[in-house]
């Protein structure tokens, strides 16, 4: 068995649980599927795997899902999270078929945490630190939502504050300039596994290629081995994923978002 295969095993049985999901306001079973929803009315599908189902069941668990979703007017979007490596006949039609969108395919990167821990030199006038106070919170949602493309709104930074207040363990870490916020991303320690998760990394697009992202994941990487993580994961897009390869993570598989949107 490879390394790569080795993560991935850690990965289904570690991460795809209730640990995938920790600020769930709820959760129903439909079958394998766990249906979550978060706060800022948002719904959210995922599962360990399918068990072995035929493209008939899957296409009645996912309208199944579907409808669950709709009956609960506080839901206005939901995500259905596939994965590359899982045996799902019929579910990407399935997903089209009842008005879900694919979005952006992301690699899966997983790795040890010692290896992202490196000394990475910073342009001048940059700093990182961690942040916790609203403003803080609610600037680096802000400059997230334009990275991405998505109109600056309270739909992230709500969830985002909502997690802080649990002190469940997330960090947000945030590199500035001129006291304005350049880069961030946040850390996740994930519970009774040996995960912290590397999320929501994103940096303008006028200070990529300085090493600030690698600085602050560095940063990351550092915060979890001192709570004791081991291994880092991550949903990475092609502007990250050769940083983290670079690093030592591995490319394990790959996921992608089906969205549905009332």
């Amino acid at each position: 068995m490879t390394l790569s295969e080795e993560l991935l095993i850690a990965y289904d049985q570690q991460l795809r649980t209730d640990a995938e999901t920790p600020s769930a306001v709820a959760i129903e079973r439909l079958g394998p599927l766990r249906l979550v929803t978060f706060p800022g009315g948002r719904g959210f599908v995922t599962y360990q795997d399918l068990e072995g189902a035929s493209a008939q069941t899957i296409a009645h668990w996912v309208a199944e899902a579907l409808a669950f979703y709709r009956n609960d007017p506080k839901i206005v979007r939901a995500e259905w999270k596939t994965r590359g490596h899982d045996h799902a006949p019929g579910l990407h039609d399935a997903l089209l078929a009842n008005g879900f969108e694919p979005d952006e395919t992301e690699s899966i990167m997983i790795g040890p945490a010692s290896a992202l821990n490196a000394e990475v030199p910073l342009p001048p006038g940059i700093s990182l630190r961690r942040v916790t106070e609203e403003r803080d919170i609610r600037a680096m949602s802000a400059m997230q939502d334009e990275v991405f493309g998505d109109p600056v709104s309270d739909g992230n930074a709500d969830p985002i504050l909502h997690r802080a207040a649990l002190d469940d363990g997330m960090e947000l870490w945030v590199a500035e300039h001129d006291g304005a916020i350049v880069s961030a991303g946040r850390l996740e320690p994930v519970p009774n596994t040996d995960f912290a998760g590397i999320w929501g990394g994103a940096t303008r697009a006028q200070w990529r290629g300085q090493g600030i992202y690698r600085a602050l994941t560095a940063a990351r990487a550092r915060a979890a081995l001192a709570l004791g993580k081991t291994l880092i994961h991550s949903d990475s897009t092609d502007y990250s994923r050769p940083i983290l390869e670079r690093s030592g993570l591995h490319r394990v598989s790959t996921t992608t978002p089906y969205r549905w949107r009332r």
